[in-house]
């Protein structure tokens, strides 16, 4: 494995002349509805960076949407996979399994908040990860009502679309969607009406309230939360709102569902967001970050929920595959080796920190309404200034500025109006620092 260069470097415009040809290349033979937010084409990674086709090197603020924690490249993660590359790519858990799966699953009961029995069953994505959820918890409960959440994102099926709050460009067109699911509040801290410090108990009081009138308790199978909501915009429910549900579902027979699709495995400077409230979720879905980089997700939660379902009621082909399963085990034994939960935080030092000095440079706060996140899933949302009007030509051009400068950086937000941030854990600080002198160099001529 080669070592990249962890330095920044532009030898061409971005995108270059290389990942222009391939981007036509592209437009000719790849359906119009897979997006890209950059079309640099990627050559190599690790670390911190990104190496397109025209030797340019990016700062990765974006680990693939969260994926590579460990970095693109990880050394555990590429001996493991490889060696198990070499013995068998696939017999398919439900014909003939195999060690790997059955660890994996192991390494999650350990890992998840509760001391209780757990169980997992693996699969390929995040949204198959909610889908299974809901499966189980409607096994169990034998009722069919699903609750979520305003500004939640869950996934791309027809199921996860209808879980998903936000239409563009996630639903819109796709439609009918599936049945039996309602959306409740959640405890958007900076736009709750009555202020931050008041959302966590009126919005967790709204949200029971709706659920016990029109839904009713009694017909509710799961109630499904991020408990750092990610493509809404970064949204940390305000203290007190997720316990209050949580304890709400356990008191009416629900299966409280912690979706860390995105949040999990060290990204908040915590194994799981949800153990920041003590959390103890009944069944908790986790992708992303759990295998470096190799398509793996789970559902993990109490046994005798996961037990609900029928023998061959759940799996999937390639659900749990015994490369991606390597994969997971070299993420884990990383994140382990190396503290990522440690890194985290101090991510969040830095990012914190360099983006309220930021903050402070410009009249009024200028366009950055509201600095939040937890470890290294940190996010600023871009407001009118004076305003809370969101801003979302902003937070498109400062994006723009950054990659153009070779930062990559992703937008998100119910509004379209949120840059986040979620660079490696591995990420050098000079890299860090390096990263958010090009951002404050976009503000200043934005």
């Amino acid at each position: 494995m080669t070592e990249i260069p962890q330095e920044r470097r532009l030898v061409t415009a971005i995108p270059g002349p290389k990942s222009v040809e391939l981007q036509d290349r592209r437009l000719a033979a790849v359906a119009a509805g897979v997006g890209s937010t950059l079309p640099v084409f990627t050559a190599r990674a690790g670390g911190g960076i990104i190496e397109d086709v025209d030797g340019n090197r990016l700062i990765d603020f974006g680990s693939g949407i969260a994926v590579t924690s460990v970095g693109a490249s990880a050394e555990a993660v590429v001996r493991r996979a490889s060696a198990q590359l070499a013995d068998f790519t696939h017999t398919c858990f439900m014909v003939t399994p195999y060690e790997g799966y059955v660890e994996v699953c192991e390494r999650l009961a350990e890992l998840t908040p509760g001391d209780h029995a757990k169980k997992s069953a693996l699969f390929n994505s995040g949204a198959e990860a909610v889908e299974n959820a809901v499966k189980i918890a409607r096994a169990y409960t034998k009722r069919t009502a699903v609750v979520v959440f305003d500004h939640g994102y869950h996934g791309r099926t027809n199921l996860t679309m209808a879980l998903t709050a936000k239409n563009m460009p996630y639903k819109h067109g796709f439609g009918p969607f599936a049945p039996e699911v309602y959306r409740v509040p959640v405890a958007y801290g900076y736009r709750w009406p009555t202020g931050a410090e008041n959302a966590g108990a009126e919005a967790s009081a709204q949200a029971i309230d709706q659920i016990t009138k029109q839904i009713g308790a009694e017909n509710v199978a799961a109630i499904i939360i991020e408990p750092v909501l990610g493509e809404g915009g970064f949204i940390e429910p305000a203290k007190g709102f997720l316990p209050a549900i949580a304890r709400f579902a356990k008191d009416n027979g629900i299966v409280f569902v912690a979706d860390e699709i995105q949040s999990g495995f060290c990204r908040t400077g915590q194994w799981f967001a949800c153990e920041d409230e003590g959390i103890v979720p009944d069944l908790i879905t986790t992708a992303k970050g759990i295998a470096g980089g190799l398509p793996l997700s789970a559902v993990t939660g109490r046994a005798e929920i996961m037990d609900a379902a029928h023998a061959g009621g759940l799996g999937g082909t390639y659900g749990g595959n015994p490369v991606a399963c390597a994969g997971a085990l070299g993420a884990i034994e990383t994140m382990r080796e190396l503290d990522l939960n440690k890194k985290a935080k101090r991510i969040e030092e830095v990012m914190k920190g360099r983006l309220e000095a930021m903050r402070a440079k410009l009249p009024n706060g200028g366009l950055i309404g509201d600095i939040r996140g937890r470890g290294a899933m940190i996010a600023i949302e871009l407001v009118q200034p004076g305003t809370k009007d969101p801003a979302p030509e902003a937070a498109t051009r400062l994006a723009k500025a950054c990659h153009a400068e070779g930062v990559l950086v992703l937008t998100c937000g119910t509004y379209g109006n949120v840059l986040r941030f979620l660079p490696p854990l591995v990420i050098g600080e000079d890299l860090l620092n390096e990263g958010l002198d090009v951002l404050e160099g976009a503000f200043a001529g934005i």
